[in-house]
């Protein structure tokens, strides 16, 4: 089931291995870049993470294959290209004897592993799952994307869930369909879930990277609302909490939610995660703070924490360069892990 690309020919390009590679659909391409350049990668990421000595791996690996020996050339990474096979993605189903079945797309591979946890009101196929599978599947890697249970294309009523249901919901993935270290990767609710796995599951988790995490922030939003819309929001048994990312203008949330996610609430008390943890947050970010990215770095027990703010980012960092920058963190932390190994 895999559809290849035509073997990049090769060129030499300042007496190094350059990989011709065609453009992607969104105009972007593997182009060299030095070192010193990185710091401009994520096109105004501000400088409380710095770490240049690590790029390059993507186009050591693709010069190996394509010509028997290692270059020391840095790429810059566009969302969508692949320098070698593509494999076809189908929807695979966790079977759960005691929960409803999930939906998830797997690529086998080397470890460290890669695992992506959407957004609320999300799903597995958004543009960062996306770019981070295509970049995985570049390097060998093992990747795996879900839909959480009422969510895309698994099974349940996403208005019968909570929380809990969905912190089960992504220690089952990690017990289920990896082996071996992973990095997982929570955007926004899936960073908070993302937390909750590493305190879970220490011994598979072995990096974290956040985006736009929103560690209590529902719990947080609505007690900050007014006493009489908070006893209004209980007797109706809904929140109607306001959006700009979608038609509507709104998410619906039982009130039930609100209250249990209550009791997963991880900022009163220092968190205990000791692995390594980049949290990339937006500045512009008008439905998660960036200073709530600031407060899981100051509560974690870990000391081998980054804080990346881009200055013009939004919540849901999807922007070429905001999915750059992405692929560009895990791929330090992958090289990391990898050498530790």
């Amino acid at each position: 089931n895999n559809t290849c690309v035509q073997p990049p020919f090769l060129r030499e390009a300042h007496a190094q291995v350059l990989p011709a590679l065609p453009r992607n659909d969104e105009g972007g391409t593997f182009a060299p870049t030095r070192g010193s350049d990185m710091a401009a990668a994520g096109g105004g990421a501000w400088a409380l993470w710095w770490r240049g000595l690590t790029w390059g791996r993507a186009a050591t690996r693709c010069a190996v294959s394509g010509a028997g020996r290692a270059s020391l050339l840095l790429l810059r990474w566009s969302p969508g290209q692949l320098p070698a096979c593509r494999q076809k993605s189908s929807i695979s189903f966790l079977s759960r004897p005691d929960r409803p079945n999930l939906a998830y797309n797997k690529i086998k591979g080397k470890n460290p592993g890669v695992v992506f946890l959407p957004g609320f009101n999300s799903d597995m196929n958004g543009q960062k799952a996306v770019a981070l599978e295509d970049f995985c599947k570049s390097l060998g890697h093992a990747f795996v994307r879900f839909d959480y249970t009422g969510c895309g294309s698994s099974d349940g009523n996403l208005q019968e869930c909570t929380f809990g249901k969905w912190r089960k919901d992504v220690l089952s993935v990690l017990d289920e369909l990896t082996n071996g270290p992973q990095i997982l990767v929570g955007s926004s609710l899936g960073g908070w879930l993302m937390l909750h796995a590493a305190i879970a599951r220490p011994e598979k988790v072995a990096a974290l990277v956040g985006v736009a995490v929103a560690a209590d922030y529902l719990v947080t939003t609505f007690k900050q609302l007014p006493l009489e819309v908070q006893k209004e929001i209980e007797e109706k048994g809904e929140w109607k909490l306001p959006t700009k990312h979608n038609e509507e203008g709104f998410y619906c949330l039982s009130y039930e939610f609100v209250k249990e996610a209550e009791n997963h609430c991880l900022l009163r008390n220092p968190i205990p995660i000791t692995c390594p943890i980049k949290l990339i947050h937006g500045m512009k970010d008008e439905d998660v703070p960036w200073q709530v990215s600031m407060q899981i770095a100051d509560h974690v027990v870990s000391t081998d924490v980054d804080v990346i703010l881009r200055k013009v980012g939004q919540h849901r960092m999807n922007e070429k360069d905001d999915m750059k920058l992405l692929v560009y963190t895990v791929d330090d932390l992958i090289d990391k892990l990898s050498t530790l190994a």
